[in-house]
């Protein structure tokens, strides 16, 4: 069911006439058991998808709050394996918000990639965003993936021209993911004027829904971009809460469920606003 469940998603979300809120967890941040809570509560929430990260120690393409929530997992000892266990475990009440698991290739080769498509497929995972397979590269994901009904999502960015978003978006499935900005998560903000013409560009090159990512920290940078993309991604804000809810001795869950919250409704009313005006 996999891939279907993301193409439903979107499918549901285009009849509302709105944009999708994808919130992104660090797996196993802080511990394991607030993972899995906040992972559980996602969805009533208001996230539409959710990306998962699997804990790496050299994330390349992450800014310092990311890199920090794997350090923190990983200090806890949370695993690729464990992460498959925390998205089996969310499945068990959640049969219909796609999870898209997002990380490294290096520890998908220590698995075996026809292994590790095989079983997370059984664990519920739809979709799978690995930041540092390019295209040339990923024919043998791609064929796992497709073995095992999990879409590959791929990143395009600012600097991918017409030539290379018809390499990137070749076997890409489900959506794809368009970086905002130049450089790592959670640094610079994302410009829905800027944004706007290359999500067109990318819808029309890929004939898929176009999720922007990086750069969006707050509901009225959230909500503009909702105006113009198919989905709109924020990970390093719902990490930073973490972090600071942990520096003051808060209850972790319920400050980045809160997050989410105003995350997900700046998103599901930005259409309806522009509407009214």
């Amino acid at each position: 069911m996999s891939k279907s469940r993301i193409e439903a998603r979107f499918a549901a979300l285009k009849a509302e006439g709105r944009a999708a809120f994808v919130p992104y967890v660090m797996a196993g941040d802080p511990d394991r058991a607030t993972a899995q809570a906040i992972l559980n509560g996602l969805p009533g929430a208001g996230a539409d998808l959710i990306e998962i990260g699997f804990p790496f120690s050299d994330p390349m393409a992450e800014g310092p709050p990311i890199q920090r929530a794997a350090q923190r997992a990983l200090a806890k000892g949370m695993t690729l394996k464990g992460t498959l266990e925390m998205a089996a475990a969310f499945r068990q009440a959640d049969t219909t918000t796609p999870l898209i698991l997002m990380g490294y290739t290096n520890p998908l080769i220590t698995w075996g990639l026809e292994a590790f498509a095989r079983d997370a497929s059984a664990a519920g995972i739809d979709g799978l965003i690995i930041v540092d397979t390019p295209p040339e590269e990923a024919g043998p994901l791609a064929d796992a993936c497709d073995a095992n009904d999990i879409s590959l999502i791929r990143l395009a960015t600012p600097t991918s021209d017409d030539a290379r978003l018809k390499v990137i978006v070749s076997r890409t499935s489900g959506f794809v993911y368009y970086v905002s900005v130049a450089g790592v998560t959670g640094v610079k903000e994302a410009d829905a004027s800027t944004v706007a013409p290359h999500v067109e560009r990318v819808r029309r090159a890929s004939g898929l829904p176009v999720a922007v990512g990086f750069g969006i920290k707050t509901p009225e940078r959230a909500a503009a971009i909702a105006r113009v993309a198919d989905a709109v991604v924020v990970g390093s804000a719902l990490v930073d809460e973490v972090a600071d809810s942990l520096a003051v001795n808060e209850d972790v869950t319920a400050r980045v469920l809160s997050k989410v919250e105003s995350l997900a409704m700046a998103v599901r009313r930005a259409r309806q606003d522009l509407a009214a005006v």
